[in-house]
C-alpha cells in the first residue's frame, strides 16, 4: 500500500526513470517501482536529476497479481513501462482494475493493445477509469498529426510513417523480436483488421525535409490501427517505421528472421529467454542520455477521402523524453480531473491532442505542427 498518487512500474529502465524525471518536474510525489531494491536505489540516484527534490520512494515488487495489488492499494494512477507487454503487462492491468487506478504504458505492441480493448476495456470503462496503452513518441506523436489532420472533414484514410535516430533500448530491442515472433502485424482496411504480407521486408518512404529515401517496416503494426477501429472518421489506417539509420535498418529484418527461424519449435519459456539473448546481443547496454542533435524524431500523415487531402509533419528530438513527459502529464493531468474518455482509449482520446501537443511544444520537444490542407 501507498500514499503516494502515482506508481512508476519499471521505474529503473531507461524510460521508466524518464517518467520519474517529468513526475518530478510537474511536482506530482511517486513510487519508483520494479524487481530489485537496490537497482531502482542507484537508478533514482544517478539517472534523474534533481531526484533530490522530488517526493518519491522506492519499492520492492515480485511480478504477481497478488504483489502488484498490494502495491497499487492507496494509488490513482499507474504508469506502466515493463515488456514486452504482451508477456507481463496482464498482471499490472488485472491489479490496477482490482485497485480502482487508472493504467497507462508505453506499449507498441498491437497484440497487446487488441487485448485491452476486447478483453479489459468494458471493465475499466464500467469503473470509471482509464485504460490508455500505447502512450509514447512513436505512437502518441504520429497520432497528434493525424487528428490534426481529421479536422477536416471527410477524410478517412490515414498513411502514417514515424521516423527516429539513434537505438532502441535494451527492453525496447527485446520487445521487437517477442512481438514479431509472437503475433501478425495488422492495417486497418475499411475498418477490419489485415495482415500485412509478412515477407514485405524493407519499404522505401519518402520522408519530408531530406532527398534521400528512408527504409521502413510495418514495426508490428502500431497502436495506430488499434486506436482509429473505434474512430466513425477512420476507414483505413497504416502505419510504418523505422530509424533513419539505414545499415541499422537493413540489419532488422536479418536479425528477426535468424530469431523466429532458431526459436520457432520452442516452447513458450525457452523462446522468451532466447529472444531476449538474442536482444542483448544487438543492444546490450543502455544508451547514452539523447541528444536532440542525433536523436531526432518525425512524424508524417497523409490523410485522404473522396475529395479532400491533409498532410502533417510534426518535427521533434529526443522521443524517449517525449515518452517521459507524456506519461508523466497523463499522471498529472488524471489527477486533476477525469479523462475525456474512459476504458480503452488512446492518449489523444484520453486528453486531447492539441492539449498534448501544447505539452510537448512547452518542453522543446517538438515544433509546430506543418499542417498542409487540399480541397
Amino acid at each position: 500500500m501507498t500514499d503516494k498518487p502515482v506508481v512508476v512500474y519499471g521505474a529503473s529502465g531507461y524510460t521508466g526513470r524518464l517518467v520519474c524525471e517529468y513526475l518530478r518536474q510537474y511536482g506530482v510525489p511517486f513510487v519508483a517501482a520494479g524487481r530489485d531494491k537496490s537497482k531502482l536505489d542507484d537508478s533514482m540516484a544517478a539517472n534523474v536529476p534533481g531526484i533530490e527534490t522530488a517526493e518519491y520512494e522506492v519499492q520492492e515488487v515480485e511480478h504477481t497479481v497478488e504483489a502488484l495489488t498490494s502495491l497499487f492499494q492507496g494509488a490513482k494512477v499507474v504508469l506502466n513501462t515493463v515488456g514486452p507487454f504482451s508477456l507481463l503487462g496482464p498482471e499490472v492491468v488485472q491489479a490496477c482494475l482490482a485497485v480502482g487506478a487508472h493504467y497507462t504504458d508505453t506499449t507498441g505492441e498491437q497484440d497487446w493493445l487488441i487485448t485491452c480493448d476486447e478483453q479489459y476495456g468494458a471493465d475499466f470503462a464500467a469503473a470509471g477509469l482509464l485504460l490508455a496503452p500505447g502512450i509514447a513518441q512513436m505512437y502518441t506523436t504520429g497520432e497528434i498529426a493525424a487528428q490534426l489532420c481529421l479536422e477536416t472533414p471527410g477524410l478517412d484514410t490515414l498513411d502514417i510513417a514515424v521516423f527516429w535516430g539513434g537505438s532502441p533500448t535494451i527492453a525496447s530491442t527485446r520487445t521487437i523480436l517477442v512481438n514479431a515472433a509472437g503475433s501478425a502485424a495488422h492495417y486497418l482496411e475499411q475498418n477490419q483488421y489485415v495482415a500485412f504480407d509478412p515477407t514485405q521486408g524493407l519499404l522505401p518512404l519518402v520522408v519530408p525535409g531530406q532527398h534521400e529515401l528512408a527504409l521502413s517496416l510495418p514495426w508490428g503494426g502500431t497502436s495506430h490501427p488499434v486506436w482509429f477501429k473505434r474512430d466513425p472518421r477512420v476507414a483505413n489506417c497504416k502505419a510504418q517505421g523505422g530509424v533513419f539509420n539505414a545499415a541499422l535498418m537493413h540489419g532488422v529484418p536479418q536479425i528477426v528472421a535468424a530469431a523466429l527461424e532458431a526459436t520457432k519449435d520452442m516452447s513458450p519459456e525457452d523462446r522468451d529467454a532466447a529472444l531476449t539473448a538474442t536482444a542483448r546481443q544487438v543492444m546490450d547496454q543502455m544508451p547514452p542520455r539523447e541528444n536532440p542533435r542525433v536523436n531526432k524524431s518525425l512524424d508524417s500523415v497523409h490523410a485522404s477521402g473522396p475529395l479532400g487531402r491533409a498532410h502533417c509533419v510534426i518535427h521533434g528530438n529526443s522521443n524517449y523524453q517525449q515518452t517521459g513527459l507524456l506519461q508523466a502529464y497523463a499522471a498529472y493531468a488524471l489527477l486533476q480531473q477525469p479523462p475525456l474518455r474512459v476504458g480503452f482509449a488512446s492518449g489523444c482520446q484520453a486528453f486531447g491532442h492539441r492539449e498534448l501537443l501544447g505539452v510537448l511544444r512547452s518542453f522543446g520537444l517538438v515544433s509546430e505542427p506543418v499542417l498542409t490542407v487540399a480541397r
